[in-house]
């Protein structure tokens, strides 16, 4: 099985399968600058502390404040539903742009992999480091790739 390896979301062809990639997300009623909003936002506890991740002058910025909030600014059971919600967001992502879509289906069924430099507990679930790691995103990715061959979505067009 072929492998494809992605991380920065500047990188050509696959960096659009980052979070940090700009990509208005519409998610919830509202759209966000990329998926990596969409999904911090439903971590915040306190709608004040949901503004000021929010209006982070970067997708990497807000990832490393979302990552450092206080346990008591953390919504509850966030350990239980954050990967629900990126599920949720990542479908959103993938079938409200054509280009996107079209680019995961692409993929066949390479293994996706979110392969990260900097070994820490979060790169290591959310991708792997040096081959080690649960790779969230990228099981993700797959399951939502498999959702788009199986189901006819209407993918709003660019």
């Amino acid at each position: 099985m072929d492998e494809i390896r992605f991380y920065r979301a500047s990188e050509k062809p696959y960096g659009a399968f980052s979070n940090l990639y700009r990509r208005d997300v519409e998610f919830e009623g509202e759209t966000f600058a990329t998926s990596e909003h969409a999904y911090q936002a439903g971590k915040a506890r306190k709608p004040t502390v949901r503004k000021w991740l929010m209006e982070a002058p970067s997708p990497a910025l807000l990832a490393m404040a979302a990552h450092g909030l206080y346990y008591w600014d953390v919504a509850p059971g966030w350990s239980t539903k954050k990967f629900g919600r990126m599920r949720s967001v990542l479908r959103a992502k993938f079938t409200q742009h054509a280009d996107l879509s079209e680019l995961l289906l692409s993929t066949g069924d390479a293994r996706l992999v979110e392969s990260a430099t900097v070994d820490n507990e979060v790169n290591r679930l959310w991708g792997e480091v040096n081959g080690v790691g649960r790779n969230m995103l990228g099981t993700l990715l797959m399951e939502i790739r498999a959702e788009l061959r199986g189901k006819t979505y209407l993918v709003a067009a660019e």
